[in-house]
């Protein structure tokens, strides 16, 4: 858990560096050929498709070996440890939805975008947590990465459900064999990674072809790795085939991986841009959703969770802190931005826009999530200890 907290704050850091890197490319005069190495083909994908559907394959295959072991073996894995981050998470991602759908009312043509607002970025709000140190207690950042890897979740069900294009029989079929054959590896007990990364990569080609998102391969591989082994002592060492992966993927989705996605989607040139613009209901809608709805949704339901004496607050953790969280899941850069290139991918004028929105929505959020951490007390004796968590 040490280990992913570093990986996740430092690269949520680099992250930071890595957006404003691109911001300023793309407001320089490099902007035009920053934009054409992105749409360059290579092996019949663009660089950006390849970074989106390939290299964000990986990102989804180590979010599905972290949703997986939470689930069996972690902070998640029992109904009392699930129920505050649960149901933080379903107000994290309902609220959002409605408020951008309420702000985007008039324009029909929109909706697609309802998802754009609803995940939380771990890297980034992690980061910002690294930031604060000890100011915020150790409880609250579980609480948080529980709250996250639940809402990678909810983006994962929406991608595959309101995002699929036209669907290729043929190559579902063929990627179906190849979740098969992976299933049979983790029945017969194969603890080498080999076989499971070479079927994933075929099972990654299928579903490219197959018209569902191809990084849903990923998480799909993902759930067939195993997680524990044939003895006690591969348990307790955590040398299983899916500690092995994630430990060997998490350096590299942190400190490569999201930082070459996000310098390649945060690139918005500011030309022309107008505060009627910012105000249009697209980027209003997405900025309101994740810098009014994520703080909303989160704290209210978990509040409400709290009075109804479903879970108790996180150990050692005031009201005021609790909030400042809520406030930092409105950090939506990752998933927000990789929805938003799904939700329309036909139409590039409204590309920027979404970035914006996106940006704006973030920065708000981790402003006044920090401001809230910084001055809220440390501690909070009179408060009830979290056993959940």
């Amino acid at each position: 858990m040490r280990s992913f907290f570093d990986s996740e704050a430092a690269g949520g850091m680099i992250l930071m560096a890595v957006t404003v890197a691109a911001l300023l490319v793309a407001n320089s005069p490099a902007g035009r050929a920053y934009a054409d190495v992105l749409h360059r083909y290579v092996f019949g994908l663009s660089i950006q498709h390849w970074i989106n559907d390939g290299l964000m394959a990986v990102f989804f295959l180590l979010v599905g070996l972290e949703i997986k072991r939470e689930f069996l073996d972690g902070q998640l894995a029992t109904w009392p440890r699930r129920i505050l981050p649960g149901i933080a998470a379903f107000g994290g991602m309902a609220v959002p939805a409605l408020v951008y759908l309420a702000v985007t009312l008039t324009r029909p043509d929109l909706v697609r975008g309802w998802a754009i607002p609803a995940a939380t970025d771990i890297a980034f709000a992690l980061g910002v947590l690294a930031i604060l140190g000890s100011r915020v207690p150790a409880s609250l950042k579980i609480f948080l990465t529980a709250l996250a890897i639940l809402d990678d979740l909810g983006a994962i069900v929406i991608i595959a459900l309101f995002y699929t294009g036209t669907i290729s029989l043929p190559m579902l079929g063929a990627a179906a064999l190849c979740l098969l054959a992976l299933i049979a590896l983790n029945r017969f007990g194969v603890m080498r990674l080999a076989p499971y990364l070479a079927l994933g990569a075929l099972l990654w080609f299928f579903v490219l072809k197959s018209g569902i998102h191809a990084t849903l391969a990923g998480v799909a591989l993902a759930l067939t790795i195993p997680l524990y082994g044939h003895t006690r002592a591969l348990r307790e060492q955590e040398d299983s085939a899916l500690h092995r992966l994630e430990h060997a993927l998490q350096k590299w989705v942190a400190y490569a991986i999201i930082p070459i996605f996000g310098f390649a989607n945060a690139g918005v040139s500011f030309a022309g841009l107008s505060f009627d613009s910012l105000l249009s209901p697209l980027p209003l809608g997405i900025a309101l959703g994740l810098f009014i709805g994520k703080q909303a949704g989160v704290f209210a339901f978990m509040m409400l969770a709290i009075r109804l004496n479903l879970a108790d607050v996180p150990s050692g953790a005031s009201k005021l802190q609790c909030y400042g969280v809520a406030l930092l899941c409105g950090i939506g850069f990752t998933m927000s931005l990789f929805i938003g290139a799904l939700a329309f991918p036909d139409r590039p004028e409204l590309t920027d826009a979404t970035k914006i929105g996106v940006l704006a929505g973030s920065l708000l959020s981790a402003c006044a999530g920090w401001l809230i951490l910084r001055v809220a007390p440390r501690e909070a004796p009179h408060v009830r200890a979290a056993s959940s968590m």
